[in-house]
C-alpha cells in the first residue's frame, strides 16, 4: 500500500487511489487539450481519492493519505502543463505548401505558444524536480526502516502542502485566461505578495524565469534594434495594420514591399513601426521608462541601420554648378529633383555605434539579468542609462554629421523670410501675376520664372541649402465675392482673355502659395511632415503680410508720382488746373486711411519678425549649443514652432480671421485706389475704410482682452500692443470716442504714429 501511495505521489492511479475525475466528462476536462477547452471546470482539492473498500482504514489514516494524495494530482496537472509549455515538438512539422483549412486551424493554434508561458515551466518543472526528489527521499527512508509509518510519508512531503495547490491554481488561472507576456509577470508579481516564505521564494523563482525572457528581448531591442516577439508578447510592439497586411499580402505585394528602398523603411519604422502596447506592459515598469526603452531601441535602430543616401543622390558640386536647371526642374517636376549628398556618404554602422557602446550596453542587461531579484530602482537607472547613450549618439548623426543647424537656418530663411531681399524681389518680379488670379493648370509653372529670377538676384551659389527649396501652390482660394470680381474686371482687363473658370477664382488665390524643403536622411527623424506643415503654415501667414505691406509701398510710390505730375501741370497751367487741384484734395482722406494700414501691418510685421521670430530664435539656437541630447532638441524645436504659431496668433481663430480680412482690405484698397477718379470705385473705398477701421477697432479690442492678457503670450503681446498704441489713439478709437470713418481720421494723429 505505501508503494501504490509514492506511486500516487507522482501522478499514478491504480486500485487503491483512484482517479476522481474518471467520468467521461471530467476525463475530457482534465485530458491535456488546449487552454479554451481546459477552462470548463473547476476541480476540488481531492481529485486523486482512495477506493472506497478500503475498509481497513481509520477515518483519521483515510483523511492524512487524501491529503497527501492530492500532492500526486497537483503534480500531475503541474507536470502536465510544464510538458505541454515546454514541447517543441511542431518545429520540426513538415508544412504543407497548400495547406488545408483543418491544417490552418493547428497552425493558428500553435502562433499562440508563448515563451514567457514556456520560461515558467521551466520554473515549474525545477520545483517539481525538487519534488520528485524529495518523493525518493522518502522511499529510501521507508525501505531503511524495519516498521514503515504513513508518518514517514507526511513529514517528507509536508512543505510540498503549502506549494504546489497554489502552484497548481496559478496554473489553472494561466490556462483558463489565457495569459502571457508582460500579462504573466503581473500575474506573478501579484502573487510574491503572500505571507508563506517557500511559496513566496517559489513564485519569485518563477518571475525570475519570466524576466529571462523579457531580458533576452531587452537585449536584441536595445543592442541590436531587433524586435524578438514571435508570440506578440513583448510590450514594443509592431503596428498591427502591418501585420495584418503581411498576412493577407500575395507574392507580387511581398516583392513590393521587398523593393521598397532602405530609406523609406528606416524612416517608417521611427515614426510608425512602433508603439507601447499598455496591454503586455508590466505594472511595475512606468510608461515613462517603457517610452525610454522605445526611444532607445528606435534610436538603435536608426544608428545600426544607416540609410544607403549616396546611392540614392547626386554629389553636392554637380548639385551647385546645375543651379538654374535645378530650379526649372523642382518647379516643374518636383520629384525628379537632384539633391545634395550629405557629409557622410559612405558612413557605416560601425562609426555611428561603436561596438563598444553595444558592448556597454549589453553588459548592463546582462547585470540586471543574472540578479536573483528585479530592482525596479537599478532597471530604470540601467534603461536611462542606455536611453542617453542612443540620444548622445543620434545627436551626433544628426547635429553634427547631418548639419542639423544649417538646416535650421535654411528654414528660417526661406519659410520665416528671414533672407527679405529674396522675397521682396520675388514678390515686386511677380506683382503683375499676382494682380490676375492663379490659374488651375499653370500656376505654378507661372510662378516659376519670377520665382527663378529673384534667385538668380539675391541668392549666391554659396547658399547650398537653396537648392531645397522649392514653391508650391497647395490649394486655391475659395470664390471671389461680387465686389472682388467686379473690381477685377474694372481694374485688370486682361482677365476675361483667361476664360470661365479663371475668373471665377479669388484675387488671393494666391495665398496658397507655399514652400517645400526636401530633406535626406537622417533628417527626417527631426523635421517630419508635421513640423514641416507647421512651418508651411507659419510662411504662408508672412508671405501674405509682406504682400501686403509691398503693395501699401507700391500704390502710395504710384500715386505720388502721379500726384507729382499733377501738381506740376497745376503750376504750369493755374487756370485750367482746378480739376486736378480738385483731385488732390479729394484723395487726401485715401492717403491717411492709407497710412493707418501701412502703419498697422508694419508694426504687425516688425512684431512678428523681431519680437517673436528673432527671440525665439536665439532661445532655440543656445538649447542648440547646449544640449547633447536628441530627444531634447526635439522637444526645444517643437516648443519653438508652438511658440511662433502661438506669439502670432495663429492659434486663435478670431484673431486669425480679423488679420487675414484686414490683409484682404488693405489688398482691396491698394487695387482700387488706383482708379479712385470712378464713383463707383470712391464709394467702394469709402466701404473698404470703413470696414478696415471695424477690423482694426476689433482686433485692438480682442488683443487688450483678459483671456489673453493671462495667457503665455501675454508678455509679447504687450510689446505689439505697446507700438500700436503708444499714443492712446488706438484705444481711444475702440472705445467709440472717435469716429472710424476714413473723412473723420486726424492727419497729425496718423502722422505722428510713424
Amino acid at each position: 500500500m505505501l508503494h501504490e501511495l509514492l506511486l500516487a505521489l507522482l501522478g499514478f492511479t491504480g486500485d487503491f487511489v483512484l482517479d476522481a475525475a474518471s467520468s467521461p466528462s471530467a476525463t475530457r476536462r482534465r485530458r491535456p487539450v488546449p487552454p479554451e477547452a481546459a477552462g470548463g471546470g473547476d476541480v476540488g482539492p481531492a481529485s486523486f481519492r482512495l477506493a472506497p473498500d478500503l475498509t481497513f482504514l481509520q477515518p483519521s489514516e483515510r483523511s492524512a493519505i487524501e491529503r497527501l494524495i492530492s500532492l500526486g494530482f497537483y503534480y500531475r496537472e503541474l507536470n502536465r502543463f510544464a510538458t505541454e509549455s515546454r514541447d517543441l515538438s511542431w518545429i520540426n512539422s513538415p508544412i504543407d505548401v497548400s495547406p488545408t483549412h483543418d491544417e490552418k486551424t493547428v497552425k493558428a493554434k500553435v502562433r499562440k505558444g508563448s515563451a514567457y508561458r514556456r520560461a515558467i515551466a521551466n520554473g515549474i518543472a525545477e520545483i517539481l524536480s525538487v519534488y520528485r526528489s524529495a518523493v525518493l527521499q522518502v522511499e529510501q527512508n521507508l525501505l531503511s526502516d524495519p516498521l514503515p509509518i504513513l508518518a514517514t510519508v507526511t513529514h517528507g512531503l509536508n512543505k510540498f502542502e503549502v506549494l504546489l495547490p497554489p502552484l497548481h491554481e496559478l496554473v489553472m488561472e494561466i490556462e483558463q485566461k489565457d495569459i502571457k507576456g508582460g500579462q504573466l509577470l503581473n500575474l506573478l508579481h501579484k502573487r510574491c505578495h503572500c505571507g508563506v516564505p517557500e511559496l513566496q521564494s517559489c513564485i519569485q523563482r518563477l518571475l525570475w524565469h519570466g524576466h529571462q525572457v523579457m531580458f533576452n528581448q531587452l537585449t536584441s531591442w536595445m543592442v541590436y534594434g531587433i524586435l524578438q516577439d514571435q508570440y506578440n508578447e513583448f510590450f514594443i510592439r509592431r503596428q498591427e495594420d502591418r501585420d495584418e497586411e503581411n498576412d493577407s499580402s500575395q507574392v507580387d505585394v511581398a516583392d513590393k514591399f521587398t523593393q521598397k528602398s532602405a530609406k523609406e523603411t528606416s524612416l517608417t519604422s521611427w515614426h510608425t513601426g512602433f508603439h507601447v502596447s499598455l496591454d503586455m506592459l508590466p505594472e511595475y515598469i512606468h510608461m515613462r521608462v517603457a517610452e525610454s526603452i522605445l526611444f532607445a531601441g528606435k534610436a538603435i535602430r536608426v544608428l545600426r541601420n544607416p540609410s544607403p543616401g549616396a546611392t540614392l543622390q547626386e554629389s553636392m558640386n554637380q548639385s551647385q554648378n546645375v543651379k538654374g536647371s535645378y530650379r526649372m526642374q523642382s518647379l516643374i517636376g518636383g520629384s525628379g529633383a537632384l539633391k545634395e549628398l550629405p557629409n557622410f556618404p559612405n558612413i557605416s554602422a560601425e562609426e555611428l555605434l561603436p561596438q563598444a557602446e553595444a558592448d556597454k550596453i549589453d553588459a548592463m542587461l546582462k547585470e540586471l539579468k543574472h540578479s536573483s531579484e528585479f530592482h525596479k530602482r537599478l532597471f530604470e537607472s540601467a534603461v536611462g542609462s542606455i536611453r542617453t547613450m542612443a540620444a548622445n549618439h543620434l545627436w551626433q548623426l544628426v547635429v553634427v554629421r547631418a548639419d542639423l543647424n544649417g538646416h535650421l537656418k535654411a528654414l528660417k530663411d526661406y519659410f520665416l523670410l528671414a533672407k527679405g531681399d529674396f522675397f521682396q524681389c520675388f514678390l515686386e518680379e511677380s506683382r503683375q501675376l499676382m494682380r490676375l488670379p492663379p490659374r488651375q493648370s499653370t500656376a505654378e509653372a507661372d510662378l516659376m520664372v519670377p520665382f527663378q529670377l529673384a534667385a538668380l538676384k539675391t541668392i549666391g551659389d554659396e547658399d547650398k541649402y537653396f537648392a531645397r527649396v522649392s514653391l508650391r501652390m497647395s490649394s486655391f482660394g475659395i470664390k471671389a465675392s461680387t465686389s472682388q470680381k467686379d473690381l477685377q474686371k474694372s481694374s485688370t482687363p486682361e482677365i476675361s482673355s483667361q476664360g470661365k473658370a479663371t475668373s471665377e477664382l479669388a484675387l488671393d488665390g494666391w495665398d496658397s502659395i507655399a514652400l517645400e524643403y526636401s530633406v535626406d536622411w537622417p533628417l527626417q527623424l527631426f523635421f517630419t511632415p508635421d513640423v514641416v506643415s507647421k512651418y508651411r503654415k507659419v510662411f504662408q501667414y508672412l508671405i501674405r503680410l509682406k504682400r501686403t505691406q509691398m503693395e501699401l509701398e507700391k500704390s502710395w510710390a504710384a500715386v505720388m508720382h502721379q500726384d507729382h505730375a499733377d501738381f506740376s501741370d497745376y503750376c504750369k497751367d493755374r487756370k485750367n488746373g482746378d480739376a486736378t487741384q480738385l483731385r488732390r484734395q479729394r484723395s487726401k482722406p485715401f492717403w491717411r486711411v492709407r497710412e493707418h494700414m501701412a502703419f498697422l501691418i508694419r508694426n504687425l510685421q516688425f512684431y512678428i519678425q523681431v519680437d517673436v521670430i528673432e527671440s525665439q530664435w536665439n532661445v532655440l539656437q543656445a538649447h542648440v549649443q547646449d544640449s547633447h541630447d536628441f530627444t531634447e532638441l526635439v522637444t526645444f524645436h517643437q516648443e519653438y514652432l508652438s511658440a511662433l504659431i502661438s506669439q502670432s496668433f495663429l492659434d486663435i481663430g478670431s484673431v486669425s480671421r480679423i488679420l487675414d480680412s484686414i490683409m484682404k482690405l488693405c489688398l482691396q484698397f491698394c487695387w482700387s485706389i488706383e482708379q479712385y477718379e470712378n464713383r463707383r470705385n470712391m464709394l467702394e473705398i469709402d466701404h473698404i475704410t470703413e470696414e478696415f477701421n471695424k477690423k482694426s477697432n476689433s482686433l485692438y479690442t480682442i488683443l487688450r482682452s483678459s483671456r489673453l492678457a493671462g495667457s503665455q503670450r501675454a508678455p509679447f503681446l504687450r510689446q505689439f500692443l505697446m507700438r500700436l498704441n503708444y499714443n492712446s489713439f488706438f484705444e481711444t478709437t475702440a472705445r467709440g470716442v472717435m469716429n472710424s470713418a476714413g473723412g473723420r481720421l486726424r492727419p497729425s494723429t496718423a502722422g505722428t504714429q510713424l
